[in-house]
């Protein structure tokens, strides 16, 4: 085998185990969180922190690291990458407390084993990333000189998510007044962000892209249609172990819509790009919404046998008919030198709506419960009965409806703020007959 074509297999190869790190912890740790609540005494605020602590340090440094690639070499970052990543699973995985620890067949790995080897197998295959990227040699290695590191920016961003997640997440244990420092700081840090992307030379978000029409739209209906995403992620799985179903079957509930993205998101992808991406978001939007609505019958295993998979088919047609769209339609506008920076917004747009959303459905949820009787601090710990289990089922209700809510106002908000047609001059070209 030609040596640059084998480069090319290893790179793929690594990059794809790279890759898949962030897509275990994404899912099956969500499927974990029942265990780890019963391990390490969590609560709900503690549950949503796990959640939420990865989440936000993605935020805060999708757009530094695509900078930091440049300046360094995709190589070298590559390797610092998963070398982090694999210090922070071991951790992970020896956590005695939840302190320590804030950090689909992999379900049956929690049900029979413990959810502890979910962070030990990250080593392996950190381990096997590794090698295979640095056996390759290739032109990644090579630095652009070209990217700046807004280290200020990035650090501003990540204070200031920090704070108001820390708000929306705390407010109800601690009290407003405990928490109205963390607000003020995060509140400023994001005013304070906004001054420097002004100012400084080399912002993290470039501001003629955020001039580019069409790109600031994109992103404020990521944010708002990720916010229904992300919650139903977390909430989901963790509520249908609290009405008996097992963690290998909760860790599998998504596997459905991920198959339908496969076989249906390059079609509503074409859709997209003949005639816009506005119809299919906003339809698709709703539909997601809709598919949400028919999980509030569900409140023990019976009902979850008879309502889940109507939903899940419903969820996943709204799902597949969003994300090429939405994707298109943030990296449409931009600019080809700004691409980068394009899809690096966009990423942390998709992640800032799921924090939010986790964050003000959770403590919803545990007011809700608090309010109809519920005792304890996990809504939906499956070892409750009588009246506090009634409460769960009242407080995953509540954020059944939010997440809804949250769809419909992504759908409403894709059918008005964004245009029709992505770029008609190119669907005239498309259209043109070919000339020899």
């Amino acid at each position: 085998m030609p040596a640059d074509r084998r480069a090319r297999r290893l790179t793929l190869v690594a990059t794809a185990l790279g890759s898949s790190l962030a897509f275990l912890d994404a899912t099956v740790v969500v499927v974990a969180l029942p265990s780890m609540e019963d391990d390490l005494g969590l609560g709900l605020a503690g549950q949503q922190w796990v959640y939420l602590a990865y989440a936000l340090t993605l935020s805060g440094l999708y757009l530094l690291s695509g900078a930091v690639g440049d300046r360094l070499g995709l190589r070298r970052a590559f390797v610092g990458g998963v070398v982090m990543f694999a210090a922070a699973s071991l951790l992970c995985a020896v956590a005695t407390t939840g302190g320590m620890l804030i950090g689909p067949p992999l379900g049956v790995v929690v049900e029979t084993i413990s959810w502890r080897w979910v962070f030990f197998l990250n080593l392996l295959l950190a381990a096997t990333a590794i090698a295979l990227a640095l056996v390759v040699r290739s032109t990644g290695e090579e630095t652009s000189g070209r990217s700046t590191l807004d280290v200020v920016g990035a650090a501003l961003s990540a204070v200031g998510l920090v704070g108001l997640t820390f708000t929306l997440v705390e407010v109800r244990i601690r009290g407003l007044v405990e928490v109205l420092p963390a607000a003020v700081v995060g509140v400023a840090c994001l005013v304070a962000l906004g001054v420097w992307t002004r100012r400084v030379a080399n912002p993290l978000v470039p501001p003629r892209l955020l001039r580019r029409p069409g790109i600031v739209a994109a992103n404020v209906v990521t944010i708002v249609v990720y916010a229904a995403l992300g919650a139903q992620l977390l909430f989901l799985p963790v509520y249908l172990q609290f009405v008996g179903l097992s963690p290998a079957v909760a860790g599998l509930v998504f596997t459905p819509p991920a198959l339908a993205l496969v076989l249906l998101a390059p079609r509503f992808g074409r859709m997209a790009d003949r005639r816009g991406p506005r119809v299919p978001i906003a339809a698709g939007a709703a539909v997601i919404a809709c598919g949400v609505l028919l999980l509030l019958p569900v409140d023990d295993e019976a009902s979850a046998w008879r309502w889940l998979p109507v939903s899940l088919f419903v969820f996943a047609i709204g799902l597949s008919a969003v994300v090429a769209p939405i994707t298109a339609a943030a990296l449409g506008p931009a600019p080809e030198d700004l691409a980068g920076v394009a899809s690096g917004l966009n990423q942390t747009a998709s992640r800032v709506g799921g924090i939010v959303s986790v964050a003000a459905l959770g403590a919803l949820a545990g007011a809700v419960f608090a309010a109809a009787g519920g005792d304890g601090s996990t809504p939906f710990d499956p070892s409750l009965s009588g009246g506090d289990r009634e409460a769960g089922v009242d407080a995953f209700r509540v954020v059944v409806v939010g997440i809804a809510l949250l769809a419909f106002v992504g759908s409403a908000l894709a059918a008005t703020l964004l245009r029709p047609r992505r770029d008609p001059a190119l669907d005239r070209g498309r259209d043109r007959p070919a000339t020899s």
